[in-house]
């Protein structure tokens, strides 16, 4: 008798834990993306019309999202603020990058940071090098 009771607690623990499974995992339904993008998308169009932006600059600056969500979050903020006659924000922040750039330009970003040192070091030795020339060749005549 308690060993099914225990089975189906289990197997009720087990599978509560499934959507917190796949979701660490990556690993998420198509039709529950596809809305969750859609919602901000909303979201950020209708903060791009609240700060004041452009619809094409939030276009390309929040490109993985869907347009037609970004727009449609920007029209529905823009008919509110026209009847709440509200006044734009002037964004305190800049733009985020996309998801997928942001790895990609903090690596180019660390190893052009050594570069630049470099180049400056070879640039001040070179100086220092070429007034010690100087100095040994006024020397030398």
């Amino acid at each position: 008798m308690k060993m099914p009771v225990y089975a189906i607690f289990l197997i009720a623990l087990i599978l509560s834990g499934c959507d917190q499974i796949t979701q660490r995992l990556g690993l998420e339904d198509p039709g529950a993306k596809e809305v969750r993008l859609e919602n901000d998308a909303k979201a950020v169009g209708s903060a791009c019309r609240h700060s004041g932006r452009a619809i094409e600059d939030c276009y390309s600056i929040y490109s993985w999202l869907p347009r037609a969500g970004i727009f449609a979050g920007w029209k529905e903020m823009d008919a509110y603020m026209r009847e709440n006659q509200l006044e734009t924000i002037a964004p305190q922040l800049p733009p985020p990058e996309p998801p997928s750039n942001s790895k990609k330009k903090k690596k180019p970003a660390a190893a052009e940071a050594p570069a630049e040192v470099e180049a400056k070091k070879d640039v001040e030795g070179a100086a220092k090098s070429d007034g010690k020339s100087a100095e040994k060749a006024a020397g030398k005549h």
